[in-house]
């Protein structure tokens, strides 16, 4: 199975800024991870508050660990708190169950990765990440 390269994240999240920057978005903090939840990479727009890196990452690893978007994880919290908790526990704390973790999907469909966004609200950082997904020429699956 292909890869997530570090060319592709750097695409992944020059697409994502694009679409902040013409949307008007506050400065967001971008990670980039591969589909085994390691940091392939991460930006931080200027401005951008110091917890960006941990509440972005956690979106994208809370989206692979369900094996969909991070709004499911959100309703999730919603209808099965005790479900998110255990997850939540099990990670070590790792997740942030708010829509803005996106998988990444390849051509065939298989999750090569998700990208999380935090910094404007929780929609915008969602179109931010589908926006850097599609920019690279992978599948965005918000979930």
């Amino acid at each position: 199975m292909p890869q997530l390269t570090l060319a592709d994240a750097g695409r992944i999240i020059a697409g994502a800024f694009a679409k902040a920057a013409e949307a008007g978005f506050r400065p967001l903090g971008i990670s980039v991870l591969d589909a085994g939840g390691h940091l392939v990479a991460f930006q931080r727009q200027d401005g951008a508050s110091f917890l960006r890196p941990e509440m972005s990452a956690g979106k994208a690893y809370g989206a692979l660990a369900i094996g969909a978007g991070s709004r499911r994880l959100e309703a999730f919290a919603t209808e099965r708190p005790h479900l998110v908790s255990g997850v939540s526990d099990v990670s070590g704390g790792r997740i942030v169950p708010v829509a803005g973790g996106v998988l990444i999907r390849n051509a065939e469909g298989g999750i090569i990765g998700a990208v999380g966004v935090s910094g404007d609200t929780s929609d915008n950082d969602e179109t931010a990440a589908i926006a850097g997904i599609e920019s690279a020429g992978f599948t965005a699956d918000a979930g």
